[in-house]
């Protein structure tokens, strides 16, 4: 199956997760909006869970290809923190299953993939990668803080107080998304924290 073809699966599924529980989304349902037949659909994933994988996996790729572009979108190390930061907010609200990636939070409504990897016999590498492990929420704090490092590391060299205040950026984040404060967002929470540390050049 063309990559194009996969993704329009995926799409079918997300759409349909978003009008319905994921107990209550049928593979026929998906297949036939993407234009395929449901054998065509059991091809490429294998089961239900193998597509509910498969979502997982293309999200949170996508989450942190955001977090790549926030970084990129700015030069100053300040701005560049305070983008991951929005984007990550942005993602979790927007995406249930984001949300659902960064906190480990998975409610009723959606798949909850187990973490660890899965027998596959997939022939689909796509799909060898999503029956693959998935990321957790200590998984994603550790890749997002490692982006941001190796994103000011451009301009400064790496020490254990930049390391310390990209994981710190990432943690506000999460404690947001979990907790939102009554008044302000997470811009004005990431800009104060990191205000003491003018002497990191962060």
């Amino acid at each position: 199956m063309m990559p194009a073809a996969r993704e329009s699966l995926l799409d079918a599924a997300y759409t349909a997760l978003v009008r319905r529980a994921w107990s209550a989304v049928r593979m026929v349902d998906v297949a036939a909006v993407a234009g395929v037949s449901r054998q065509t659909l059991y091809n490429e994933f294998g089961s239900k869970d193998g597509l509910a994988r498969a979502l997982v996996r293309r999200e949170a790729d996508a989450y942190l290809a955001g977090v790549d572009r926030a970084l990129a979108a700015h030069t100053d190390a300040r701005e560049r923190l305070v983008a991951a930061a929005e984007w990550t907010a942005s993602a979790a609200r927007s995406n249930a299953l984001v949300r659902a990636m960064l906190t480990g939070c998975w409610g009723e409504r959606l798949p909850s993939p187990a973490l660890s990897a899965v027998p596959s016999s997939s022939v689909v590498p796509a799909q060898r990668r999503a029956d693959g492990p998935l990321p957790s929420p200590t998984d994603f704090v550790a890749l997002v803080r490692d982006r941001a490092v190796a994103a000011l590391a451009m301009s400064r060299a790496d020490t254990p107080e930049v390391t310390r205040a990209c994981e710190l950026v990432v943690r506000l984040a999460l404690s947001w998304v979990v907790a939102p404060p009554a008044r302000g967002g997470v811009t004005e929470l990431v800009k104060t924290a990191l205000a003491p540390s003018q002497r990191l050049g962060v």
